[in-house]
């Protein structure tokens, strides 16, 4: 009997720390928590409620209700070197207004988790070998309900390839197909005339996801996302926004042998309430990030992460810059040495047309 070599366990362990702290053992198809866009990686990835380019699609669907005309974002980022150096990110995002409906957003997200070796129970001889990845599709749509108030929705089809055969006696594969979506909303608040803006974005709600066993699905991470966004200084050549996130992940998983982690309509509940009220904050991701730019021209931008139950804090830095209908963004993770996020770098290419 062929068997895969330790796959299942090295693959959700990656894929966890690429989802920065969040419960790895609550959740699978982690790879859908990682943070797109160059520019909000720059702001410390508090960037729900600014949300105002294609990247929407991933923070906040409803922040393309205020966006018109064309636009693409690309990502491609090395991830995680230490661990493999075959392991890569892709993120292509596309918005467009239509008059009189709104804004639709389209999204492909892929992680490639390398080359995997396949041996025998009887000793390490290689037998083949086998790529792993994960994919999703996603089509998202902004519409405004008030001149002040945006709804946003976003609909999900995921495959996850982690494996072509099962492990040793295991039936089935590592493979396997989901479906979710997210709800998102922006308020601007006309008291401050539109400067302050409030952001919420639930995402990832959808059924459980099974390799092998039914029995054993794991649910999807459903995240809760809120936070604030404010132009301190909104002039004609100097723009400065300043933000802040407070991320939560909404999974209640089992809490003894034999049972199953609550589905994710009742975790939307449970999840605030399954633990004492201080863990629960304790659990709280916070993040908070500047954004100046010169005319349309150049941007700076600096940021701080804080996740306590995940021990993870770190600043960021990025830089932008614009000509005509282009955009560079650059942003950089300053973690402490040794951590496997330290010296991230993303790079995004933004057209619009």
């Amino acid at each position: 009997m062929k068997q895969v070599v330790a796959i299942l366990v090295m693959l959700v362990m990656m894929t966890g720390i690429a989802s920065q702290g969040q419960a790895v053992s609550e959740a699978a198809l982690l790879f859908l928590m990682i943070s797109p866009g160059a520019r909000a990686s720059g702001m410390g990835e508090a960037f729900v409620a600014t949300a105002d380019d294609a990247t929407a699609v991933f923070w906040n669907p409803a922040g393309l209700a205020y966006q018109y005309g064309r636009e693409i974002t690309i990502m491609h980022a090395n991830w995680l070197p230490q661990f493999a150096s075959d392991m890569f990110y892709d993120f292509l995002a596309y918005r467009q207004d239509i008059e009189g409906v709104g804004t639709i957003g389209l999204n492909i997200t892929y992680l490639n988790m390398g080359e995997q070796t396949i041996t025998d129970e009887s000793g390490p001889e290689a037998l083949g070998t086998f790529s792993s990845y994960d994919l999703a599709f996603a089509g998202s749509y902004g519409t405004t309900i008030t001149n002040n108030l945006a709804l946003g929705v976003t609909l999900r089809y995921i495959r996850s390839n982690l494996a072509e055969i099962g492990a040793g006696a295991e039936r089935g594969s590592g493979q396997a197909n989901a479906f979710s979506f997210d709800v998102g909303l922006i308020y601007k608040f006309p008291v401050l005339d539109n400067r302050l803006s409030w952001g919420l974005n639930v995402s990832n709600m959808g059924p459980k996801i099974a390799y092998i066993d039914v029995a054993q699905a794991d649910p999807l991470p459903t995240n809760f996302k809120m936070g604030f966004a404010y132009k301190l200084v909104n002039q004609e050549f100097n723009r400065l926004t300043i933000a802040a996130d407070m991320n939560k992940m909404l999974v209640t998983p089992a809490k003894e042998e034999g049972e199953k982690a609550d589905p994710f309509y009742k975790a939307l509940i449970t999840s605030w309430i399954d633990e004492p009220f201080k863990d629960e904050v304790d659990k709280m991701i916070f993040s908070g990030g500047l954004e100046y730019w010169y005319g349309d021209l150049i941007a700076l931008r600096a940021g701080y992460y804080h996740d306590k139950d995940g021990k993870v804090t770190y600043a960021t830095f990025g830089a932008g810059l614009r000509y005509s209908l282009y955009g560079f963004d650059f942003g950089y993770v300053s973690a402490a040495e040794g951590h496997p996020l330290s010296d991230t770098m993303r790079f995004s290419l933004t057209i619009g047309f």
